[in-house]
Protein backbone atom coordinates (compact mmCIF):
# COMPACT_ATOMS: atom_id res chain seq x y z
CA UNK A 1 0.00 0.00 0.00
CA UNK A 2 0.94 3.18 -0.97
CA UNK A 3 0.74 6.10 2.24
CA UNK A 4 0.00 8.72 -0.10
CA UNK A 5 -3.31 6.95 -1.50
CA UNK A 6 -6.58 8.17 -0.75
CA UNK A 7 -9.73 5.91 1.02
CA UNK A 8 -11.34 5.04 -2.11
CA UNK A 9 -8.15 3.66 -3.76
CA UNK A 10 -6.86 1.87 -0.14
CA UNK A 11 -10.53 0.54 0.01
CA UNK A 12 -9.99 -0.80 -3.35
CA UNK A 13 -6.30 -1.91 -3.96
CA UNK A 14 -4.41 -2.40 0.00
CA UNK A 15 -3.36 -5.55 1.17
CA UNK A 16 -3.75 -7.26 -2.48
CA UNK A 17 -1.74 -8.20 -5.62
CA UNK A 18 -2.52 -10.60 -8.64
CA UNK A 19 -2.56 -13.51 -7.71
CA UNK A 20 1.43 -14.98 -7.79
CA UNK A 21 0.13 -18.45 -9.15
CA UNK A 22 -2.99 -17.77 -11.32
CA UNK A 23 -2.54 -13.86 -12.44
CA UNK A 24 -5.82 -13.88 -10.98
CA UNK A 25 -6.82 -10.08 -10.62
CA UNK A 26 -9.65 -10.42 -7.93
CA UNK A 27 -8.66 -12.00 -4.40
CA UNK A 28 -8.95 -16.26 -4.66
CA UNK A 29 -11.25 -18.58 -2.79
CA UNK A 30 -8.94 -20.50 -0.99
CA UNK A 31 -11.47 -22.93 0.36
CA UNK A 32 -8.84 -25.17 1.81
CA UNK A 33 -9.04 -26.24 6.12
CA UNK A 34 -4.61 -26.81 5.58
CA UNK A 35 -1.49 -25.95 3.30
CA UNK A 36 1.32 -28.32 2.94
CA UNK A 37 4.79 -27.75 4.17
CA UNK A 38 7.55 -27.07 2.01
CA UNK A 39 9.76 -29.42 4.90
CA UNK A 40 9.82 -30.81 8.21
CA UNK A 41 11.77 -27.65 9.26
CA UNK A 42 9.30 -24.82 7.72
CA UNK A 43 6.23 -26.74 9.63
CA UNK A 44 8.88 -26.73 12.88
CA UNK A 45 9.46 -23.13 12.42
CA UNK A 46 5.64 -22.40 12.16
CA UNK A 47 4.98 -23.71 15.39
CA UNK A 48 7.88 -21.76 17.01
CA UNK A 49 6.50 -18.55 15.75
CA UNK A 50 9.72 -18.22 13.25
CA UNK A 51 8.58 -18.14 9.89
CA UNK A 52 5.30 -16.16 10.00
CA UNK A 53 4.78 -15.71 6.09
CA UNK A 54 3.25 -19.12 5.79
CA UNK A 55 0.06 -20.56 6.63
CA UNK A 56 -0.83 -23.97 7.87
CA UNK A 57 -4.05 -24.01 8.89
CA UNK A 58 -6.80 -21.88 8.13
CA UNK A 59 -8.01 -21.48 12.27
CA UNK A 60 -4.92 -19.15 12.41
CA UNK A 61 -4.61 -17.85 8.86
CA UNK A 62 -5.71 -18.07 5.33
CA UNK A 63 -4.62 -16.25 2.15
CA UNK A 64 -7.93 -15.16 2.01
CA UNK A 65 -8.93 -13.90 5.05
CA UNK A 66 -5.31 -12.07 5.00
CA UNK A 67 -5.62 -9.75 2.65
CA UNK A 68 -9.25 -8.84 4.09
CA UNK A 69 -7.30 -8.05 7.51
CA UNK A 70 -4.36 -6.34 5.85
CA UNK A 71 -6.41 -4.08 3.55
CA UNK A 72 -8.77 -2.91 7.24
CA UNK A 73 -5.48 -2.36 9.39
CA UNK A 74 -4.75 0.07 6.32
CA UNK A 75 -7.92 1.23 6.54
CA UNK A 76 -8.04 2.07 10.10
CA UNK A 77 -4.43 3.14 10.32
CA UNK A 78 -3.25 -0.18 11.94
CA UNK A 79 -0.10 -1.87 12.79
CA UNK A 80 -2.06 -5.35 11.88
CA UNK A 81 -5.49 -7.12 12.11
CA UNK A 82 -6.62 -10.44 13.16
CA UNK A 83 -10.52 -11.24 11.69
CA UNK A 84 -12.67 -13.55 13.31
CA UNK A 85 -15.69 -15.37 12.86
CA UNK A 86 -17.95 -12.73 14.19
CA UNK A 87 -18.07 -9.32 15.81
CA UNK A 88 -18.82 -10.78 19.51
CA UNK A 89 -16.18 -13.09 18.84
CA UNK A 90 -13.71 -9.92 17.95
CA UNK A 91 -14.72 -8.27 21.25
CA UNK A 92 -14.61 -11.34 22.91
CA UNK A 93 -10.68 -11.72 21.96
CA UNK A 94 -9.66 -8.61 21.95
CA UNK A 95 -10.33 -8.28 25.77
CA UNK A 96 -9.30 -12.01 26.25
CA UNK A 97 -5.77 -10.82 25.08
CA UNK A 98 -5.72 -8.52 27.91
CA UNK A 99 -7.48 -10.40 31.08
CA UNK A 100 -7.65 -13.08 32.86
CA UNK A 101 -9.49 -13.73 35.97
CA UNK A 102 -9.03 -11.46 38.84
CA UNK A 103 -8.94 -8.47 36.20
CA UNK A 104 -11.40 -5.59 36.06
CA UNK A 105 -12.87 -3.78 32.64
CA UNK A 106 -14.74 -0.09 32.40
CA UNK A 107 -17.27 -0.11 30.34
CA UNK A 108 -19.49 2.57 28.65
CA UNK A 109 -23.03 1.94 29.03
CA UNK A 110 -24.68 3.58 26.08
CA UNK A 111 -23.79 0.33 24.61
CA UNK A 112 -25.18 -2.67 22.49
CA UNK A 113 -26.84 -4.76 24.31
CA UNK A 114 -24.89 -8.24 23.24
CA UNK A 115 -21.92 -6.24 24.31
CA UNK A 116 -23.37 -5.86 27.93
CA UNK A 117 -24.56 -9.27 28.29
CA UNK A 118 -20.90 -10.29 27.08
CA UNK A 119 -19.22 -8.43 29.55
CA UNK A 120 -21.78 -8.62 32.41
CA UNK A 121 -22.36 -12.11 32.33
CA UNK A 122 -20.24 -14.38 30.64
CA UNK A 123 -16.86 -12.61 31.60
CA UNK A 124 -18.61 -12.43 34.88
CA UNK A 125 -18.70 -16.31 35.01
CA UNK A 126 -15.02 -17.05 34.24
CA UNK A 127 -13.87 -14.06 36.98
CA UNK A 128 -13.58 -11.12 35.17
CA UNK A 129 -15.07 -7.57 36.88
CA UNK A 130 -16.64 -5.21 35.32
CA UNK A 131 -17.82 -1.41 35.71
CA UNK A 132 -20.50 0.22 33.58
CA UNK A 133 -20.08 4.28 33.44
CA UNK A 134 -21.79 6.71 31.13
CA UNK A 135 -19.44 7.68 27.93
CA UNK A 136 -19.59 11.44 28.87
CA UNK A 137 -18.88 11.30 32.67
CA UNK A 138 -15.23 11.49 32.86
CA UNK A 139 -14.98 11.44 36.19
CA UNK A 140 -17.41 8.30 36.83
CA UNK A 141 -14.45 6.69 34.50
CA UNK A 142 -11.61 7.86 36.96
CA UNK A 143 -13.77 6.60 39.71
CA UNK A 144 -14.33 3.53 38.31
CA UNK A 145 -10.50 2.56 37.98
CA UNK A 146 -8.91 -0.32 40.47
CA UNK A 147 -5.42 -1.44 41.09
CA UNK A 148 -7.29 -4.71 38.97
CA UNK A 149 -8.17 -2.60 35.80
CA UNK A 150 -6.85 -3.83 32.65
CA UNK A 151 -9.17 -2.23 29.80
CA UNK A 152 -11.60 0.64 28.78
CA UNK A 153 -14.12 -0.54 26.23
CA UNK A 154 -16.44 2.24 24.41
CA UNK A 155 -17.69 2.16 20.93
CA UNK A 156 -17.16 5.23 19.04
CA UNK A 157 -20.94 5.80 17.99
CA UNK A 158 -22.90 3.89 20.83
CA UNK A 159 -25.43 1.13 19.72
CA UNK A 160 -28.46 2.54 19.82
CA UNK A 161 -29.12 6.06 20.69
CA UNK A 162 -26.09 7.42 19.10
CA UNK A 163 -23.58 8.89 21.95
CA UNK A 164 -20.38 10.12 20.69
CA UNK A 165 -17.18 9.00 22.83
CA UNK A 166 -14.66 11.84 23.69
CA UNK A 167 -11.59 9.18 22.83
CA UNK A 168 -9.00 11.79 23.36
CA UNK A 169 -10.31 12.53 27.03
CA UNK A 170 -10.40 8.59 27.42
CA UNK A 171 -7.62 7.60 26.21
CA UNK A 172 -5.85 10.33 28.54
CA UNK A 173 -7.60 8.83 31.37
CA UNK A 174 -6.98 5.15 30.15
CA UNK A 175 -2.99 5.90 29.88
CA UNK A 176 -1.98 8.21 32.71
CA UNK A 177 -4.53 7.51 35.46
CA UNK A 178 -5.34 3.48 34.66
CA UNK A 179 -2.68 2.48 32.62
CA UNK A 180 -4.80 0.79 30.54
CA UNK A 181 -5.14 0.02 26.44
CA UNK A 182 -8.28 1.80 25.16
CA UNK A 183 -10.38 -0.41 22.82
CA UNK A 184 -13.17 1.27 20.75
CA UNK A 185 -15.80 -0.68 19.07
CA UNK A 186 -15.85 1.20 15.81
CA UNK A 187 -18.65 -1.00 13.73
CA UNK A 188 -21.03 2.29 13.27
CA UNK A 189 -18.74 4.89 12.30
CA UNK A 190 -16.27 2.32 9.89
CA UNK A 191 -12.73 4.04 9.79
CA UNK A 192 -14.28 6.12 6.56
CA UNK A 193 -16.23 8.45 9.10
CA UNK A 194 -13.77 7.67 11.95
CA UNK A 195 -10.36 6.76 12.48
CA UNK A 196 -10.03 6.11 16.63
CA UNK A 197 -6.52 5.30 16.21
CA UNK A 198 -5.91 8.80 15.30
CA UNK A 199 -8.12 10.09 18.52
CA UNK A 200 -5.62 7.83 20.94
CA UNK A 201 -7.14 4.73 21.03
CA UNK A 202 -4.87 1.54 21.18
CA UNK A 203 -7.33 -1.03 19.54
CA UNK A 204 -10.25 -0.91 17.36
CA UNK A 205 -12.98 -3.74 17.00
CA UNK A 206 -15.49 -4.39 14.50
CA UNK A 207 -18.75 -6.48 13.73
CA UNK A 208 -17.60 -6.80 10.22
CA UNK A 209 -21.06 -7.90 9.51
CA UNK A 210 -22.12 -4.70 9.17
CA UNK A 211 -21.26 -1.82 7.66
CA UNK A 212 -17.55 -3.68 6.09
CA UNK A 213 -19.22 -6.40 4.56
CA UNK A 214 -22.78 -3.97 3.78
CA UNK A 215 -25.05 -6.22 2.25
CA UNK A 216 -26.29 -8.53 4.70
CA UNK A 217 -24.54 -11.83 3.85
CA UNK A 218 -22.41 -12.87 6.34
CA UNK A 219 -20.78 -12.36 9.82
CA UNK A 220 -17.90 -11.71 10.57
CA UNK A 221 -15.40 -9.72 13.26
CA UNK A 222 -11.58 -7.97 13.04
CA UNK A 223 -9.34 -6.30 15.54
CA UNK A 224 -7.14 -3.91 14.32
CA UNK A 225 -4.19 -3.09 16.67
CA UNK A 226 -2.48 0.31 16.52
CA UNK A 227 0.52 -1.11 17.95
CA UNK A 228 0.70 2.32 20.35
CA UNK A 229 0.54 0.68 24.27
CA UNK A 230 3.51 0.27 26.06
CA UNK A 231 2.88 -3.58 27.39
CA UNK A 232 6.76 -3.63 28.59
CA UNK A 233 6.72 -0.94 31.03
CA UNK A 234 5.30 -2.67 33.36
CA UNK A 235 5.86 -6.56 32.76
CA UNK A 236 4.17 -7.56 36.02
CA UNK A 237 0.69 -6.41 34.74
CA UNK A 238 0.83 -8.02 31.82
CA UNK A 239 1.97 -11.62 32.40
CA UNK A 240 0.70 -12.81 28.80
CA UNK A 241 2.78 -10.67 27.12
CA UNK A 242 6.25 -12.02 29.25
CA UNK A 243 5.50 -15.18 30.10
CA UNK A 244 6.51 -17.72 27.34
CA UNK A 245 3.72 -19.64 25.46
CA UNK A 246 4.01 -23.41 25.58
CA UNK A 247 5.36 -24.67 22.26
CA UNK A 248 5.96 -20.84 20.83
CA UNK A 249 10.02 -21.51 21.43
CA UNK A 250 11.52 -19.00 24.18
CA UNK A 251 10.86 -15.68 24.57
CA UNK A 252 7.44 -13.89 25.74
CA UNK A 253 5.50 -12.12 23.03
CA UNK A 254 6.36 -8.66 23.75
CA UNK A 255 9.99 -9.46 24.34
CA UNK A 256 9.73 -11.18 20.38
CA UNK A 257 7.52 -9.02 18.18
CA UNK A 258 7.54 -5.41 19.79
CA UNK A 259 10.11 -4.31 17.29
CA UNK A 260 7.90 -5.41 14.37
CA UNK A 261 4.48 -3.49 16.40
CA UNK A 262 3.21 -6.91 16.56
CA UNK A 263 3.46 -8.42 20.23
CA UNK A 264 -0.64 -7.34 20.69
CA UNK A 265 -1.76 -9.27 17.14
CA UNK A 266 0.87 -12.40 17.00
CA UNK A 267 -0.74 -12.77 20.66
CA UNK A 268 -3.98 -12.85 19.69
CA UNK A 269 -3.29 -14.74 16.58
CA UNK A 270 -1.26 -16.99 18.17
CA UNK A 271 -2.86 -17.84 21.39
CA UNK A 272 -6.20 -16.56 22.21
CA UNK A 273 -8.04 -17.33 18.20
CA UNK A 274 -5.86 -20.28 18.29
CA UNK A 275 -7.52 -21.77 20.98
CA UNK A 276 -11.01 -20.39 21.36
CA UNK A 277 -10.96 -21.28 17.63
CA UNK A 278 -13.56 -18.71 16.04
CA UNK A 279 -11.84 -18.07 13.05
CA UNK A 280 -13.97 -16.65 9.99
CA UNK A 281 -14.39 -19.22 6.53
CA UNK A 282 -12.50 -17.78 3.51
CA UNK A 283 -15.97 -17.46 1.83
CA UNK A 284 -16.73 -14.80 4.39
CA UNK A 285 -13.56 -13.04 3.77
CA UNK A 286 -14.08 -13.01 0.27
CA UNK A 287 -17.47 -11.10 0.97
CA UNK A 288 -16.11 -8.96 3.17
CA UNK A 289 -13.38 -7.76 0.55
CA UNK A 290 -15.79 -7.35 -2.28
CA UNK A 291 -18.06 -5.13 0.53
CA UNK A 292 -14.67 -3.02 1.49
CA UNK A 293 -14.10 -1.83 -2.22
CA UNK A 294 -17.56 -0.07 -2.28
CA UNK A 295 -17.35 1.25 1.58
CA UNK A 296 -17.09 4.91 1.08
CA UNK A 297 -19.37 5.18 -1.71
CA UNK A 298 -22.02 2.96 0.62
CA UNK A 299 -21.46 5.37 3.72
CA UNK A 300 -22.02 8.71 1.76
CA UNK A 301 -25.20 7.43 1.06
CA UNK A 302 -26.04 5.98 4.20
CA UNK A 303 -25.13 9.68 6.02
CA UNK A 304 -26.99 11.53 3.31
CA UNK A 305 -30.34 9.56 3.48
CA UNK A 306 -29.59 9.17 7.66
CA UNK A 307 -30.39 13.21 7.65
CA UNK A 308 -33.11 13.51 5.34
CA UNK A 309 -35.12 10.98 7.83
CA UNK A 310 -33.43 13.16 10.65
CA UNK A 311 -34.72 16.39 9.39
CA UNK A 312 -38.18 15.07 8.66
CA UNK A 313 -38.39 12.98 11.95
CA UNK A 314 -37.56 15.61 14.27
CA UNK A 315 -40.53 17.49 12.79
CA UNK A 316 -43.23 14.70 13.01
CA UNK A 317 -45.81 15.44 15.40
CA UNK A 318 -45.05 11.47 16.70
CA UNK A 319 -41.89 11.57 17.62
CA UNK A 320 -40.78 12.56 20.86
CA UNK A 321 -37.17 12.73 20.42
CA UNK A 322 -34.57 12.00 17.75
CA UNK A 323 -30.84 10.22 18.74
CA UNK A 324 -28.48 11.02 15.95
CA UNK A 325 -24.64 11.28 16.37
CA UNK A 326 -24.00 14.81 14.38
CA UNK A 327 -27.78 16.19 15.87
CA UNK A 328 -27.07 19.72 17.35
CA UNK A 329 -27.82 20.35 21.24
CA UNK A 330 -27.30 17.35 22.41
CA UNK A 331 -24.82 16.61 24.96
CA UNK A 332 -22.05 14.78 22.57
CA UNK A 333 -22.55 17.34 19.63
CA UNK A 334 -19.04 19.28 20.28
CA UNK A 335 -17.10 16.32 20.55
CA UNK A 336 -19.25 14.61 17.43
CA UNK A 337 -18.55 18.40 15.17
CA UNK A 338 -14.53 17.51 15.80
CA UNK A 339 -15.03 13.93 15.31
CA UNK A 340 -16.87 13.09 12.76
CA UNK A 341 -17.22 15.87 10.11
CA UNK A 342 -18.06 12.88 7.31
CA UNK A 343 -21.52 12.80 8.68
CA UNK A 344 -22.88 10.82 11.99
CA UNK A 345 -23.69 7.50 10.04
CA UNK A 346 -26.19 5.00 9.07
CA UNK A 347 -28.08 4.79 12.48
CA UNK A 348 -30.86 6.89 13.44
CA UNK A 349 -33.28 6.28 16.60
CA UNK A 350 -36.16 7.80 18.32
CA UNK A 351 -38.61 8.12 20.84
CA UNK A 352 -42.31 7.87 20.65
CA UNK A 353 -45.15 7.77 22.93
CA UNK A 354 -47.12 4.66 24.15
CA UNK A 355 -44.29 2.34 24.91
CA UNK A 356 -43.21 -1.12 24.04
CA UNK A 357 -47.19 -1.65 22.35
CA UNK A 358 -46.61 1.09 20.39
CA UNK A 359 -42.84 -0.07 19.23
CA UNK A 360 -44.02 -3.02 18.52
CA UNK A 361 -47.21 -1.56 16.32
CA UNK A 362 -44.74 0.18 14.70
CA UNK A 363 -42.15 -2.45 13.67
CA UNK A 364 -45.15 -4.37 12.49
CA UNK A 365 -46.47 -2.01 9.95
CA UNK A 366 -43.20 -1.17 8.19
CA UNK A 367 -43.29 -2.55 4.70
CA UNK A 368 -40.04 -0.90 3.39
CA UNK A 369 -37.87 -1.42 6.40
CA UNK A 370 -37.05 -5.02 7.14
CA UNK A 371 -37.67 -5.38 10.59
CA UNK A 372 -34.67 -7.87 11.90
CA UNK A 373 -31.71 -7.86 14.52
CA UNK A 374 -29.00 -6.23 12.18
CA UNK A 375 -27.60 -2.58 11.08
CA UNK A 376 -25.10 -2.19 8.02
CA UNK A 377 -27.35 -3.60 5.35
CA UNK A 378 -27.61 -1.88 2.10
CA UNK A 379 -31.22 -2.26 2.84
CA UNK A 380 -32.91 -0.46 5.53
CA UNK A 381 -33.71 -2.15 8.91
CA UNK A 382 -35.46 -1.50 12.02
CA UNK A 383 -36.22 -2.83 15.40
CA UNK A 384 -37.56 -2.30 18.71
CA UNK A 385 -34.73 -2.81 21.26
CA UNK A 386 -36.57 -2.80 24.59
CA UNK A 387 -38.62 -5.79 23.05
CA UNK A 388 -35.16 -7.73 21.17
CA UNK A 389 -31.97 -7.11 21.67
CA UNK A 390 -32.28 -5.20 24.76
CA UNK A 391 -34.76 -7.38 26.27
CA UNK A 392 -32.72 -8.96 28.64
CA UNK A 393 -31.70 -5.87 30.38
CA UNK A 394 -33.78 -4.67 33.78
CA UNK A 395 -35.69 -1.10 32.34
CA UNK A 396 -32.92 0.58 34.83
CA UNK A 397 -30.06 -0.99 32.94
CA UNK A 398 -32.17 0.44 29.51
CA UNK A 399 -32.58 3.27 31.13
CA UNK A 400 -29.21 4.29 32.01
CA UNK A 401 -28.16 3.35 28.54
CA UNK A 402 -30.46 6.18 27.21
CA UNK A 403 -33.63 3.07 25.50
CA UNK A 404 -36.75 3.96 26.08
CA UNK A 405 -39.86 1.47 26.06
CA UNK A 406 -40.79 2.81 23.18
CA UNK A 407 -37.01 3.79 21.48
CA UNK A 408 -37.15 2.45 17.36
CA UNK A 409 -33.46 1.88 16.23
CA UNK A 410 -33.51 2.05 11.95
CA UNK A 411 -30.80 1.49 9.79
CA UNK A 412 -30.57 3.74 6.81
CA UNK A 413 -30.04 1.83 3.77
CA UNK A 414 -29.25 3.55 0.21
CA UNK A 415 -32.83 3.53 -1.46
CA UNK A 416 -34.47 6.46 -1.94
CA UNK A 417 -34.73 8.90 0.66
CA UNK A 418 -38.62 9.82 -0.26
CA UNK A 419 -39.62 5.94 -0.13
CA UNK A 420 -37.88 5.76 3.39
CA UNK A 421 -39.71 8.35 4.73
CA UNK A 422 -42.94 7.34 3.18
CA UNK A 423 -42.62 4.15 4.86
CA UNK A 424 -41.85 6.38 8.51
CA UNK A 425 -44.88 7.75 7.86
CA UNK A 426 -47.13 4.91 7.39
CA UNK A 427 -45.85 3.53 10.46
CA UNK A 428 -46.00 6.53 12.69
CA UNK A 429 -49.65 6.61 11.38
CA UNK A 430 -50.38 3.46 13.06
Amino acid sequence: MSDEWGFDTAQVHAGAAPDAGTGARATPIFATSSFVYDSAEQAAAQFLLEDLDGYGYTRMGNPTTAVAERRIAALEGGAAAVATASGQSATALALLNLVRAGDHIVMASQIYGGTTNLLAQRFAEIGIALSVVPVDDLDAWRAAIRPSTRAFFVESIGNPTGVVADLEALAAIAHETARVPLLVDNTLATPYLLRPLEHGADVVVHSTTKFLSGHGTVIGGVVVDGATFDFGAEPERWPGFHVPDAGHGEGGYWERFSPQRQAYSRRLRSTVLRDYGPAPSPFNSFLLIQGLETLSLRMRQHVANAEAVVAHLVAHPRVERVHYPTRPGTPWSETAARLLPRGGGAIVSFDIAGGIDAGRRFVDSVRLFSHLANVGDVRSLVIHPASTTNSSQTPAQRAAAGIGEGLIRLSIGIEDAADLIADLDRALAA
